[in-house]
């Protein structure tokens, strides 16, 4: 019997017993489902994380920042440093301990860096607009965005101008319909000196920012002078060492590939975290893999409950089966064809369910991807929740034909080895 024949005298035989070979591969099918729609969000997620994040930084450039626990000139669980002035009362912003002038000195200083760039992040108390509303800022972009930051209408602020944009969720609060029609508007943005006093910057709406993953349109995205601006004023009546201080600092590393290590390491002995673009983006990896293994393992249950029902098909088939295995070795069919032939039944069986769970699991994952992005998400730019990865969807097949024909070798084993004699005796 040629190998072609094999597989359609195994599918026939899937088919003798109906109700018994749907049931097992439903179970099939709902592993297939599962594994296909969860490493399709997963992938998705990735592929819309990498998406938004194309374009930041570049590969010879580390992300600085001070260590928390430094933010007091000294580590915890340590006995006292000498006070400096400089490194006292520095501040923070969102928790983390900014940098000074004296940190930017010595970051600058580090072997293999070749340029310091710094970032300052404003934390304005309200944004007031032409009607005399006043509007609550929960994040504020950073000028450095403007040359990153995706636009659904006008640009980003000129580096030297009053200028500012907002985010799409921002276009009804300023009375308008459409993005474009709160172009020219122009808002007060208001913050507060130590003392509470508060100070203002009149900026024009120059552009509406899209909702992107890192951040940027989340918030108003200020030009480098309306930063400075705000920064002033939060800051006025503190020490000039005080005043100059930023959130991090990005820097350039000369060779990145061979120094990259020694620049970490000499920034850490210095009390500074950097960071890649990598490595931030790796721990949101791990975080979206490590959901998406979690689910993958409630499939792999339902593969394990269906591998033991397709062993149990077999068996009751070669029972069912026994004068006609007698027959088929009393005319010349070799045991190992016999064995084949079993095999190919559960491949078959594990086929079936593989492409019908693969096939729903796709079609479910492409539609809802497109209800959402369309729908309650549609203002989300860019986003993806499903993707489709062509050598994944084969694996998933391919793990599933596998355990198939694993689960069916022991029936196989016990259809090839029935003496024919015995078996055309069979009752």
């Amino acid at each position: 019997m040629k190998t072609a024949d094999l597989f359609g005298t195994a599918l026939t035989n899937t088919l003798r017993s109906k109700l018994r070979t749907i049931l097992t591969v439903i179970a099939i099918v709902i592993g297939a489902f599962a594994l296909t729609l969860t490493s399709g969000l997963g992938a998705g997620v990735n592929r819309y994380v990498d998406t938004m994040v194309e374009g930041f930084g570049a590969p010879d450039e580390l992300y600085v920042s001070k260590q928390a626990d430094m933010v007091t000139g000294m580590p915890t669980n340590s006995a006292p440093a000498e006070y400096d002035a400089e490194e006292a009362g520095a501040g923070e912003m969102f928790g983390m301990p900014l940098l000074t002038q004296k940190d930017v000195d010595t970051i600058e200083g580090i072997e293999h860096i070749s340029e310091v760039e710094t970032t300052r992040l404003v934390e304005p108390d309200y944004v007031q607009t032409a009607d005399g509303k006043k509007w609550q800022v929960a994040f504020m972009g950073s000028s450095f965005e403007t040359e990153t930051a995706s636009t659904a209408a006008g640009r980003m602020p000129a580096e030297d101008a009053d200028e500012v944009t907002v985010p799409l969720a921002w276009v009804e609060t300023l009375g308008g319909r459409d993005p474009e029609d709160v172009l020219g508007e122009t808002v007060t943005l208001v913050a507060s000196d130590p003392l509470g006093e508060e100070g203002s910057v009149e900026a024009e709406v120059v552009g509406v920012t899209e909702t992107l993953a890192s951040g940027s349109g989340a918030g108003p995205v200020p030009s480098v002078k309306v930063e400075e601006a705000l920064h002033e004023i939060q800051t006025e009546g503190l020490p000039e060492e005080q005043r100059d201080t930023w959130f991090n600092a990005t820097v350039t590393v000369q060779d990145m590939e061979a120094n990259e290590a020694a620049v970490k390491q000499a920034l850490a002995d210095e009390g500074y975290t950097a960071q890649t673009l990598e490595d931030q983006l790796g721990m949101i990896r791990g975080v979206i893999d490590a959901v998406t293994w979690v689910f993958n393992g409630f499939g792999l249950i339902a593969l394990l409950a269906a591998s033991f029902g397709i062993i149990n098909t077999l068996l009751m088939s070669v029972q069912e089966r026994t004068r006609e295995i007698g027959l088929m070795k009393s005319l010349g069919m070799t045991s190992g064809r016999v064995f084949g032939l079993f095999s190919m039944e559960a491949v078959v069986i594990g086929l079936m369910g593989s492409l019908i769970g693969v096939g729903g699991g796709l079609a479910v994952g492409l539609v809802g991807n497109r209800l959402l992005v369309d729908g309650p998400l549609k203002d989300v730019t860019g986003l993806q929740l499903f993707a489709v990865e062509p050598l994944s969807v084969l694996g998933i097949v391919a793990l599933i034909v596998g355990i198939a024909f694993v689960a069916g070798a022991l029936p196989a084993v016990r259809a090839a080895r029935k003496d024919p004699i015995t078996s055309l005796r069979y009752e």
